[in-house]
């Protein structure tokens, strides 16, 4: 049964790219296929296209929900919709699973043309400026010149973030939320004891694990234990679990006693049923990779200073492994441009998840801009719809 505000029964499609994609790696990829999901109606002169970047683990998959799989409802789901913050009645909604993913776009876990085989370990590293690439090619397939909006958090606010640098011409408002203009030295280390979980794993085969039948289950267990630890603030794990046990007394050993620990351990399990362990580590390198001021000696303002676009930058209090600090960093940049920008640091408790969470004060900012939005693509139609 669809839910009120819910975009219904979504099919994910399917889009096939031929011509050669260069990547900052220096690799090519000569042919690949991008997943993607679409909501809402496209208008005659394509001006109300909105693009949804997904994060680390996200997907394609943004709103609604499967025929064939009722559960399996989009990662976005309250905030995409019929009358939500964005709001399918007015927008175009587009939602890409990345290269290198394990969702139905080409990535390690694909089949190697030319030897019949996954790609494995072979498949060559990604950036977000290598994602942006291939997303502004699906647009152009799509029909759509200018995008209405670009918006993501996390890994997904770099990606708007990287769309007005690389195609400034053809975005006119990014909405960057919890995100940073790079990764933190902390953030890094994190990264890399998840990426040492999985490539330790003696189920990993250096990344060829595909031809011996097994995944690395335990070591992308841990990554995602350890991501969930920093997902989340001390608050919100102390409210949701506090030193609760599973049941009411010690036990004296090394099995699962506390509510955190059984959640932990629940969260890594279902995600080592669904995530590519090559596609964890390509990801968790192109966060640590994403830098547009690398280029300018570490002047972000300078970087900044190829966006034309208008933003909103949003952070949340809580949120310490992307701190509204981080947000501030952007914002300054493009002040320093003169570029117009509205800023939001939201009191929510929840942590860096607080983006993927329903918060009355953030999503009724989310949908005021918007609304602004389609305002403008109202204008430009002459007010039509």
């Amino acid at each position: 049964m669809v839910q009120p505000g819910s975009v219904g029964i979504v099919t994910p499609r399917t889009a096939t790219f031929d011509q050669p994609l260069q990547l900052t790696c220096g690799q090519t990829l000569p042919s690949y296929q991008l997943a993607y999901e679409t909501y809402g109606t496209l208008n005659p002169d394509a001006s109300n296209a909105i693009l949804v970047c997904h994060a680390l683990s996200g997907t394609h998959h943004v709103a609604g929900t499967y025929h064939d799989d009722p559960k399996n409802i989009g990662w976005w789901d309250n905030m995409v919709g019929p009358g939500k913050p964005v709001d399918t009645n007015q927008f175009f909604v587009i939602g890409v699973n990345n290269l290198g993913g394990c969702h139905g776009s080409t990535g390690p876990s694909s089949v190697h043309p030319d030897t019949g085989k996954p790609w494995g370990a072979a498949f060559p590293f990604v950036t977000v400026e290598d994602w942006v690439e291939a997303q502004a090619r699906l647009v152009d397939r799509l029909g759509i010149r200018r995008l209405a909006a670009v918006l993501g958090g996390s890994l997904g606010g770099m990606q708007a973030l990287q769309w007005t640098l690389a195609y400034p011409d053809r975005v006119a408002h990014a909405l960057v939320i919890a995100a940073a203009p790079k990764l933190s030295t902390q953030n890094i280390g994190f990264n890399e004891v998840a990426r040492q979980a999985i490539v330790t794993d003696p189920d990993f085969h250096g990344g060829n694990f595909y031809a011996h039948g097994v995944i690395p289950r335990r070591g992308l267990r841990l990554a995602r234990m350890l991501g969930h630890i920093t997902y989340l603030s001390d608050d919100a794990m102390h409210e949701k679990f506090g030193r609760e046990r599973v049941t009411g007394e010690h036990r004296f050993s090394l099995d699962v006693e506390f509510q955190i620990e059984s959640y932990l351990r629940y969260q890594g399990d279902k995600f080592s049923e669904r995530f590519d362990a090559n596609t964890y580590l390509i990801m968790t390198k192109a966060l640590d990779y994403f830098d547009p001021a690398a280029a300018f000696n570490g002047d972000l303002s300078r970087a900044l200073a190829r966006a034309k676009a208008s933003f909103l930058v949003a952070s949340f209090t809580s949120d310490w492994r992307f701190s509204p600090a981080r947000s501030r960093e952007i914002v300054k940049g493009l002040l320093d441009n003169r570029l117009p920008v509205a800023y939001a640091e939201i009191d929510a408790p929840q942590g860096h998840d607080a983006f993927l969470m329903d918060h009355p004060h953030y999503q009724q900012m989310i949908a005021a801009y918007l609304q602004r939005v389609a305002a403008e693509c109202k204008a430009r139609r002459g007010g039509q719809p």
